[in-house]
């Protein structure tokens, strides 16, 4: 097929649940694509010769290379070809915000739509699943080497993935009852089924990775009590669970919940009804997962508040689609100032209106309040959903240097702390960011673990790649 022909196809969409029917429930919302649309899909790759959809992909995964073989129906080397450098591709491929990275750098997307890298890679996965191949990678006989991994969410998977298929005996602690980490608590399951993350475990355990749940570091055990107890070396990647709070008068109040504490409370079982009307301070894919989730716990009234215009939202614009799909309504350029209450419970929000100020060198304009301008809005809960903090460990023994925002401060080519026998990365390291950023400093962190195990040099024939985190 000649270039022109390609770029004559259409790109090829997905189909998904209705929103009258999705809003009643927690299933998945995107469906895969078959097979037929899949390869018509991937010939509408161009092969780039200089490929800048790898470069754009946090993982560096050879994207034209598993596209070329899809589309040549050899699907099952496609799949072992991004496995290569995905430990989680069944993950990533649903919930990456691909506009942003892969198909963000896709040379078609400069002129037109890029090519769905996304549901391209989750179709090997699905194919995969459905025709009962085998995805377990071999292991490797084990060395006797014991390495503790904090944390199971995408960076501590991924760690825990490369180390033991090189051998070495993992034991993965978990302060909450469920693995998985952001991806369970913090991700709805209409966007992450929770047995694609099941799977995932599965796999671990059956290179010899041990689990254990609601044991807290720096609480229940120290670091110091990993190193007494035989492990050789730790990896740290508790990601960034702490919600960053508004810091306005009421936020103590009955009825304002914070965005990833309200997440992990629904993800964890918790029956929660916010009542009718409910108030989302925020603009990402939280604030998005909170919305659609109060949906679909009860609230009918849903709306978010957020101070810049939809064209700043960093959220992904599929995630917006599906909302406003689904009913919610937005407040753009107007932030809140005072939450007000009777008796201890919240009755209604203070906001001010905002306009654009100056734009910094990204382009990123300042919200400037506009004097005079405040309101109301009555509602029955506020949840903000602005950022994310990492709630660092009270560990009293074992000091880990930290940033200038607050996460843990470690070296950019080989995630070494600032103790030689501890490594960190994931959010814990990045402040809140992708899964596939956390996966790759993981499989960073799992190749410095086994330098040092075995006394080589870390940083020998390798480049920086950590992220500075966003103020």
């Amino acid at each position: 097929m000649k270039p022109k022909e390609r770029l004559a196809i259409p790109r090829q969409y997905p189909k998904e649940l209705q929103p009258q029917e999705r809003i009643t429930n927690f299933d998945e919302v995107v469906f895969g694509f078959d097979e037929e649309t899949a390869i018509k899909e991937a010939n509408r790759c161009l092969q780039c010769k200089i490929p800048k959809c790898r470069d754009g992909c946090p993982i560096h995964n050879d994207i034209p290379e598993f596209i070329r073989l899809l589309r040549e129906k050899k699907f099952e080397e496609a799949y072992w070809k991004d496995r290569e450098t995905n430990s989680i591709p069944a993950v990533c491929s649903r919930v990456c915000p691909h506009e942003f990275q892969c198909e963000g750098s896709c040379i078609r997307g400069k002129k037109g739509e890029p090519v769905a890298i996304g549901m391209l890679e989750r179709f090997l996965v699905d194919w995969m699943v459905l025709n009962k191949k085998n995805m377990l990678k071999p292991c490797a006989m084990p060395k006797g080497t014991k390495v503790a991994i904090v944390g199971s969410g995408p960076a501590g998977m991924s760690c825990a993935f490369y180390l033991a298929h090189a051998g070495y005996h993992c034991t993965i602690y978990e302060s909450l009852p469920a693995f998985g980490g952001k991806l369970t608590v913090g991700i709805p399951a209409y966007r992450l089924p929770r047995d694609i993350i099941n799977a995932e475990f599965d796999a671990l355990v059956n290179c010899g990775v041990k689990i254990v749940n609601n044991v807290t570091i720096g609480k229940d055990k120290t670091l110091q009590d990993l190193k007494k107890n035989g492990y050789d070396a730790v990896f740290v990647g508790i990601g960034a669970h702490a919600s960053r709070k508004l810091g306005l008068e009421g936020e103590d109040l009955d009825g304002v919940m914070h965005g990833v504490d309200y997440l992990r409370r629904v993800n964890l079982g918790e029956p929660l009804n916010l009542g009718r009307n409910v108030v989302v301070v925020g603009g990402g894919n939280v604030a998005i997962d909170v919305a659609r989730t109060a949906l679909r716990t009860g609230s009918d009234k849903v709306f978010i508040l957020y101070r810049r215009t939809k064209n700043e939202m960093p959220a992904s614009q599929a995630e917006i689609h599906h909302l406003e799909e689904e009913g919610v309504k937005f407040e753009f350029l107007a932030a809140p100032v005072k939450i007000h209450g009777e008796n201890g419970k919240l009755t209604k929000i203070e906001c001010i209106r905002m306009v654009l100020g100056e734009c910094d060198a990204s382009g990123r304009c300042r919200p400037v309040p506009v004097a005079d301008s405040n309101f109301m809005i009555e509602a029955d809960a506020i949840i903000p959903a602005i950022s994310q903090d990492v709630e660092h460990m009270t560990d009293a023994e074992t000091k880990l240097a930290l940033s200038r925002w607050n996460t843990f401060e470690v070296d950019e080519i080989t995630m070494q702390t600032s103790v030689d026998w501890i490594f960190a990365g994931g959010d814990a390291v990045l402040g809140p960011q992708t899964a596939a950023k956390a996966a790759y400093q993981g499989k960073e962190a799992a190749e410095s673990i086994i330098r040092y195990l075995e006394g080589r040099d870390l940083t020998e024939g390798r480049v920086p790649e950590v992220e500075e985190t966003k103020e």
